[in-house]
């Protein structure tokens, strides 16, 4: 796939993966609650379902706040589902992917250890010295992709460049509201559940500074399916308005 991007004012068409965004929220659009410590919101049969779409993909990503935040493992939990990707030539558990603006990870966090897996973190010329030396000392392949934000386009063709096909994108609403400002999201499957968190500073699907009506993302509906305990998981597909 390719897309155009107006970064530094420059055109450039880049490859770039199959990016599906997913998402659990409440019924008034929060992914956490104030305290932003990764409530549980998804279901038993919704985690299930989030585990064969990890299974199915090349990537895994996450934005800093979740990175630094929640520490998320990202793998792949049902042994069956790795033993299919073993067998199927794959990792056991798909590449993390980290954006970072300054990468200060513990050496012992999760993102990094639980696997086994690769990491790439994508982060700026903000991270210093010694968080990159660390990070490269424990096996993470770090690239510099900006000053002062990662410049997410080249990051995503940098992923193309490492075999990456498709990527799924976990988070957060800040990551989340720049790939779709930068029309790189094709994919959005949300898990709507039947609760209320509430809360104006509690995070949502996509925050950042906000669209006007004219740059607003359109969706096209695809599938709509109603889950035991009474969430709703929606599937769309992005049309931006250029394409």
């Amino acid at each position: 796939m390719e897309f155009v991007s107006d970064s530094n004012r420059k055109m450039e068409i880049l490859t770039k993966p199959y990016i599906i965004l997913n998402a659990a929220m409440t019924a008034d659009g929060k992914i956490d609650t104030i305290t932003r410590r990764g409530a549980k919101i998804s279901s038993e049969a919704d985690w299930s379902r989030v585990d064969e779409l990890r299974a199915a993909v090349d990537a895994v990503m996450v934005g800093g706040k979740t990175l630094l935040n929640e520490d998320p493992r990202l793998t792949v939990k049902s042994p069956e589902l790795r033993r299919k990707r073993l067998e199927a030539g794959k990792s056991e558990n798909p590449l993390k992917v980290g954006i970072v603006t300054d990468a200060r990870i513990s050496a012992k966090a999760r993102f990094l250890n639980d696997g086994p897996a690769e990491v790439v973190i994508f982060t700026t010329s903000q991270a210093s010295s010694e968080t990159l030396h660390l990070l490269k000392e424990t096996g993470v392949r770090v690239v510099l992709a900006g000053d002062e934000l990662v410049d997410l386009p080249q990051a995503m063709h940098q992923l193309k460049t490492f075999g990456v096909d498709r990527l799924l994108l976990e988070g957060g609403g800040t990551l989340n509201a720049s790939m779709f400002a930068e029309e790189l999201i094709d994919e959005v499957q949300v898990y709507l559940a039947p609760v209320i968190f509430a809360g104006a500073d509690a995070p949502t699907l996509a925050d950042g500074a906000g669209f006007g009506v004219r740059e607003a993302v359109p969706l096209a509906l695809e599938n709509i399916k109603i889950l035991p305990n009474g969430g709703v998981l929606l599937t769309y597909l992005a049309k931006y308005k250029g394409e």
